[in-house]
């Protein structure tokens, strides 16, 4: 037994130590690693625990920067109130105030979750902790221990589906069969202002562009995860194939950053551009109502 962990320690301190040499030796394998199979297809991977302990991490986090939350905030928990203000002044305008309230748990999780995951991988030891084997004096990596969720498509299209399955009950809930119906196959053309023959052609047209936009919706969750895995895996390899070099790392921090925006985002523009309807219309209502 002590035999046997002094040479899996062992394994694991050369690949740590000839991360650097290892990763330029090959490409980083698109494919999560098991770390405990369970058989039937059931298996927890590298990048769904490494998934796990982030989330704990965050959890954790915020319960250590706010601690017992107070009328006078302490230095933890107005540091979490800045960054949440921020992403609301952010994130309301796009989504509209009547689906917000629903909508913004969502997505500061999603902007959280996946920044912090996408900046996992530029840690010391993630992607070159791990067991493999010695070729030519190099030691490969064959399997890693810890893996950015982010970079595994299982995730990212995890993360989609998430996305896209909170997207369709939040639009049902607060904008309604009809007005979704209205949005993708309604003729929005000013009756009165379009001339009598133009205005089928124009219910035609919308309903063609209607079916154009279904499609487009159907593949969302596909083209979200696609962009998410692409930038984050293709980054990684990046940093394996060019030695770490550090302008490469800086790169990396801006790539995770904006991908995490630009996840987050198109998930509230998907909500807003259904459920953002109308606010404008309610705040001249209540306005003369007050008058």
């Amino acid at each position: 037994m002590f035999r046997t962990t002094r040479s899996l320690l062992s394994m694991i301190f050369l690949a740590t130590a000839a991360g650097l040499s290892a990763a330029e030796g090959g490409a980083v394998s698109p494919k999560a690693a098991p770390l405990i199979d369970f058989g039937g297809g059931w298996q927890i991977s590298n990048a769904m625990a490494t998934g796990w302990l982030v989330s704990a991490f965050i959890i954790g986090l915020i319960i250590w920067l706010i601690g017992k939350p107070s009328l006078v905030p302490s230095r933890g928990q107005a540091v979490v109130e800045s960054l949440i203000e921020a992403l609301r002044d952010l994130f309301e305008p796009i989504v509209g105030k009547k689906a917000f309230p629903a909508a913004f748990p969502l997505l500061i999780s999603f902007f959280l979750f996946i920044l912090i995951q996408n900046w996992m991988g530029l840690l010391p030891g993630v992607g070159t902790i791990g067991w493999g084997h010695e070729v030519d004096g190099t030691f490969h990596v064959s399997t890693q221990l810890i893996r950015p969720f982010t970079s595994d498509f299982n995730g990212t299209i995890a993360l989609a589906l998430v996305s896209f399955g909170a997207w369709a009950i939040i639009i049902f809930k607060y904008a309604g069969p009809k007005v979704i119906l209205w949005d993708l196959f309604g003729n929005k053309a000013d009756k009165s202002e379009t001339p009598g023959w133009l205005f089928p052609i124009l219910s035609l047209v919308f309903l063609i562009v209607g079916c154009i936009e279904v499609f487009s919706i159907a593949i969302r969750p596909f083209t979200l995860s696609v962009r998410l895995f692409g930038n984050i895996f293709g980054g990684e390899n990046l940093l394996h194939g060019t030695g770490f070099i550090f302008i490469f790392y800086f790169m990396e921090l801006l790539v995770g950053l904006i991908q995490a925006v630009v996840f987050t985002l198109l998930t509230s523009v998907y909500i807003g551009l259904i459920c953002n309807h109308g606010d404008d219309h309610d705040h001249d209502e209540e306005t003369a109502g007050a008058h």
